[in-house]
């Protein structure tokens, strides 16, 4: 099994800036991907940010493309999400995901972020 814990949520004005993190621990050896997603209140979870564990290489929806900053740190088994010049539309409860390379998926607990206007 994989567990997935996210942090840095929080309440931010428009134009600022968080960081989030999310720690993996477990069966992580296989780990295909990492992902971030969000799910605003009313909607449905939509993608934002995906990067591929082994070659480093970064996915970003076209909402969050140059705001937006996906990382990764192999040593801590651990996926950062820059979220810079945030707007409202932003908020939304933020959940991490990870694939195996065998097609399991893993889900965080979910932390909020609210971008006030």
């Amino acid at each position: 099994q994989v567990q997935l814990v996210e942090s840095g949520g929080g309440l931010v004005q428009a134009g600022g800036s968080l960081r989030l993190s999310c720690a993996a621990s477990g069966r992580t050896f296989s780990t295909y991907t990492m992902a971030w997603f969000r799910q605003a209140p009313g909607k449905e979870r939509e993608f934002v940010a995906r990067i591929m564990w082994s070659s480093g290489n970064t996915y970003y929806a076209d909402s969050v493309k140059g705001r937006f900053t996906i990382s990764r740190d192999n040593a801590k088994n651990t996926v950062y999400l820059q979220m810079n010049s945030l707007k409202p539309e932003d908020t939304a409860v933020y959940y991490c995901a990870l694939r195996r390379t065998g097609g399991d998926d893993y889900w965080g607990q979910g932390t909020q972020v609210t971008v006030s206007s």
